[in-house]
């Protein structure tokens, strides 16, 4: 019972039922529905503007999954929302942060679990290990997922060499590194540290809210934590030049990632990562859903986008 709980809370995560505009308290949405790819499918993307934004100024971009959980908790499926909107306004209205967008990506719920587990990873997976794997990701993700293989390096040249553009086209964004990032959580965390290590030209900070290591719902019996910290140990972006944060609760689905973060933690100091440019952060008592993610949403955003 609790497996079937788990896989429908990540299936319906995907799901809204209603594609209207979401409200917001502060700023704006642009959307674009069924944004056009050659790497994945069509879908829609929400773009936050702050309250004052100017095309005579330059923003920062934050890119951010599961677009359709990000804003306005009427139209989620879970009547939840992450409060980007007044999190963002808040800590721009306080002058805490430099000038930002935010662009959400929504998710398609069949391809989600595909286009969000990092696909190198799978490297570091034994023969035997796949075959351990394949009937738990089938039982969970549906027939034929894991013959059809992960596609998280097409939605990442999805983001990079599609979306980016746009975005820096169509609004008045500073294009460099330094001021592009990405966060999620959950699946969304695991695609976030991907894409800042497969990209770290483009992404100078990712922010992996609930990091969901061990890919699927139990860590037993479970070699995906140890192809993705693999993958991590050998993959990770250059200190100085790269911001990473990380966090989890300790309780529901968030009660599995505790020793697994320990270990990407003791990865990131081999590497020379230091308070400087990373946290890890620890929220006791806390759940896995957006309301949690909510309440602390301010911590990573003031961490990525703090004034120089």
């Amino acid at each position: 019972m609790r497996v079937l709980f788990l896989f429908s809370f990540f299936l319906l995560l995907g799901h809204t039922a209603l594609a209207q505009v979401p409200k917001v308290s502060a700023g704006t949405i642009r959307r674009f529905e069924q944004f056009p790819s050659k790497w994945v499918d069509a879908r829609t993307v929400d773009v936050w503007l702050p309250p004052d934004y100017d095309a005579r100024k330059k923003y920062a971009v934050l890119y951010m999954h599961d677009g359709q959980s990000l804003f306005d908790s009427t139209i989620t499926w879970n009547h939840q929302e992450w409060g980007v909107d007044e999190t963002l306004s808040q800590l721009l209205g306080d002058k805490q942060i430099r000038d930002c967008i935010v662009v959400g990506v929504w998710n398609i719920s069949s391809l989600r679990w595909k286009e969000y587990m990092p696909q190198k990873a799978m490297r570091y997976l034994r023969d035997d290990d796949k075959k351990l794997l394949e009937k738990d990701v089938e039982a969970l993700f549906g027939k034929g997922v894991w013959e059809q293989g992960v596609l998280s390096d097409r939605y990442l040249k999805f983001l990079v060499q599609e979306l980016k553009p746009f975005i820096d086209k169509t609004f008045s964004t500073r294009k460099g590194r330094k001021h592009t990032f990405v966060a999620g959580s959950s699946m969304g965390g695991l695609i976030s540290m991907y894409a800042i290590c497969e990209y770290p030209k483009v992404f100078g900070g990712a922010a992996c809210l609930s990091t969901h290591w061990v890919g699927i719902f139990k860590a037993d019996n479970n070699p995906l934590p140890a192809a993705v910290l693999g993958y991590l140990r050998d993959h990770l972006p250059a200190p100085r030049t790269h911001r990473l944060y990380f966090d989890y609760g300790t309780a529901t689905l968030d009660a599995l990632y505790p020793p697994f973060q320990k270990q990407a933690d003791v990865l990131l100091a081999a590497r020379g990562f230091s308070s400087n440019n990373w946290v890890t952060r620890a929220f006791e008592g806390e759940d896995h859903s957006e309301k949690a993610w909510a309440r602390r949403l301010n911590i990573p955003v003031l961490f990525l986008l703090k004034k120089d």
